[in-house]
């Protein structure tokens, strides 16, 4: 069988037509099948289980299960940050502050994006200012690095999550440049694009 030759895309754009698809597989709706009902007996252990999953599940959120986030710094002043919930981006950005970071934090949901567009008189290209390092370093695993050495006076770096609220998957991509400050406050609008369409 022969394949179309893949086109070549210009820089970023098979990311944010891949987080596209992605993002449109996923807000596809399933088709609903109907089915009987399950009998009384069934449905008495079943209801037990429920219950007790919804009590395992309730006491650690409850009582603060694990963090939202965690922010490691490596030997060389890299900083890896390892997002767990989608919550709380403004004591991310106040932590990565502290370490030396100077940087915006945004959460982008889906159907979202920060307006206004662009937030900053200038952004620096990726070549100029590499703020994530991709890949990461090995020891890390998932999550993303980002190295704040490459902020200069009078800049800020802009980190803008897509965040999912499907459990099990809580961050689809970043965003990631450094800009002229000031930089703008993110209000999140609707959009059709994808959410770090820029």
């Amino acid at each position: 069988m022969n394949w179309p030759a893949e086109r070549d895309l210009p820089e970023g754009r098979h990311r944010l037509l891949k987080e596209f698809v992605m993002t449109e597989i996923d807000d596809q709706p399933r088709r609903r099948r109907f089915r009987r009902l399950p009998r009384p007996a069934v449905l008495a252990p079943a209801l037990g289980l429920v219950a007790a999953v919804a009590v395992a599940v309730a006491v650690p959120l409850l009582l603060g299960g694990g963090p939202a986030y965690a922010v490691d710094r490596s030997a060389d002043g890299l900083l890896h940050i390892t997002i767990n919930e989608a919550k709380d981006p403004d004591k991310l950005q106040a932590d990565l502050r502290d370490m030396g970071a100077d940087v915006v934090v945004n959460y982008i949901p889906s159907g979202k994006k920060c307006s206004p567009q662009p937030r900053s008189s200038r952004f620096l290209d990726k070549e100029e200012a590499p703020l994530v390092v991709w890949p990461g370093p090995e020891e890390y695993g998932e999550g993303f690095t980002i190295d704040p050495r490459v902020i200069g006076p009078g800049q800020t770096g802009v980190l803008e999550f897509s965040v999912s609220e499907r459990p099990g998957r809580v961050v689809a991509g970043i965003w990631a440049r450094v800009g002229e400050a000031p930089i703008a406050d993110c209000e999140l609008v609707d959009t059709k694009d994808a959410p770090l369409s820029h």
